[in-house]
């Protein structure tokens, strides 16, 4: 899906979560090489979350999936944008914002 690229403090949203309803969660770290954007460094494949499990509460890390945009890769890693549903066990990933960059608009498929 098209969109604004995101970064540290994008919500995310795993479905299912752990215990089976949706969890969700906030982007907490990017890892080298980054590419920046306004001066905010641009999440990619691979960005760590910390999620909060809905039903008991506690915190938990999860790494984004392998898939981004199509075409805007960085050291191999695809760009992670709004609205991107992203594949990434154990469940379904949504990016929701807010973008850290938008200004950019990445038109490339997932």
């Amino acid at each position: 899906m098209p969109g604004s690229p995101v970064s540290i403090g994008c919500m995310v949203m795993i479905t299912p979560g752990a215990s089976g309803p949706p969890d969700t969660g906030t982007i907490v770290a990017i890892f080298p090489p980054v590419i920046t954007a306004g001066g905010m460094p641009l999440a990619t494949s691979g960005s760590l979350c910390m999620m909060i499990n809905s039903v008991w509460g506690f915190p938990y890390p999860l790494p984004i999936g392998p898939t981004g945009s199509g075409g805007v890769t960085v050291g191999g890693r695809a760009l992670v944008r709004l609205g991107d549903v992203i594949p990434t066990p154990p469940g379904i990933l949504t990016i929701l914002g807010p973008p850290a960059a938008p200004f950019i608009n990445d038109q490339w498929p997932p």
